[in-house]
């Protein structure tokens, strides 16, 4: 890669950024992300930017404000400063779930984020596995969304049980699911669920055959554990074997996750590093990095300003790797 770029970082996941960095032969830029005492944030960039290509590296994880905030300075800061080009790299979207309305005296806030993320002068936008593909349609500038699914997929293959059956805990995560699949060589099954509140489901039903089988439980995210939680309940009372596996692209972990996901019967549970997870002292946590996703991603961009082949590419795999076959 040239010299002409600059990756910066925000607060949320300064290992991922040096991680990247790394994958590509260069260091993160020098900045200043401080705040006022009384909570309000000062960002001061500590080199030239002037007609340079600026990846700024932050995903809005929890406290998603907070974050969002840094991102939009950093942004605004390099864009005062003459930058060429400002590609946003967030690797979790925050409030990519309020995609629509649910009644009618509510916002989109999916939609008023991509507004401020445009007003301060991002050109681009890259993000990994958000939570439904429509967000692409609030921005008008280019949006990329990069898929961690085969990285998770070469994490699992050889740590499979035989005859297990990749889990979709919800309808939203069918197309999730089949890529899976897709990759492992593993039928499906799919839960119906309810939403209680916001962070309480209920499983109505479910479709395929999971009886006497262990199960891979897949989603986009693991917020409070909640869905996934009740969705071994729902595994259990179905027949299914007591040997699961969690795999998700963001562990975001909030409130009482761990407790929830402490359960007897899961064996493991699989998370990509794009939110800064701060459970260090749990056994059956395991983090797989999709720095060298993401470097490959700027490698493309800055060589011909296009992801082409790597826009949610999904390798297939004709038969499951597992534990019997070793």
């Amino acid at each position: 890669m040239n010299n002409e770029f600059t990756i910066f970082s925000g607060t949320a996941n300064p290992a991922l950024a040096q991680s990247i960095a790394h994958e590509l032969g260069t260091r993160v830029g020098n900045c200043v992300v401080d705040r006022y005492p009384d909570g309000e944030v000062a960002v001061q960039l500590l080199e030239s930017v002037r007609r340079k290509e600026v990846f700024l590296m932050q995903p809005t994880s929890p406290p998603t404000n907070d974050h969002l905030i840094e991102l939009l300075a950093l942004a605004d800061a390099c864009r005062r400063s003459g930058a060429a080009r400002i590609t946003a790299i967030v690797p979790f979207f925050g409030y990519g779930r309020a995609d629509r309305r649910h009644g009618r005296r509510e916002p989109i806030m999916a939609r008023m984020v991509a507004d401020l993320l445009e007003v301060v002068g991002i050109d681009h936008v890259v993000t990994v596995d958000p939570h439904t593909a429509q967000i692409e349609g609030f921005f008008h500038a280019p949006v990329d969304s990069l898929t961690a699914v085969p990285t998770l997929c070469r994490a699992l293959r050889g740590r499979l049980p035989l005859g297990i059956v990749i889990v979709a805990p919800d309808a939203g995560r069918v197309e999730m699911v089949s890529r899976y699949a897709q990759c492992l060589g593993a039928p499906v099954a799919v839960l119906h669920k309810r939403r209680v509140s916001g962070a309480e489901t209920a499983v109505t039903h479910m479709a395929g055959e999971v009886s006497g089988r262990p199960c891979l439980i897949v989603d986009d995210m693991i917020s409070t554990g909640g869905t996934v939680a009740e969705s071994i309940r729902a595994l259990l009372v179905a027949g299914a074997r007591p040997e699961f596996i969690v795999a998700a692209t963001h562990g975001l972990l909030v409130e009482d996750a761990r407790g929830k996901l402490s359960h007897p019967a899961v064996r493991e549970v699989l998370v990509a590093d794009s939110v800064d997870v701060r459970e260090r002292d749990w056994p059956q946590l395991r983090m797989i990095s999709i720095a060298p996703l993401v470097a490959a991603a700027l490698e493309r961009l800055v060589a011909d300003g296009s992801l082409g082949e790597l826009y949610l590419k999904v390798p297939r795999q004709t038969a499951p790797h597992r534990e019997d076959e070793k």
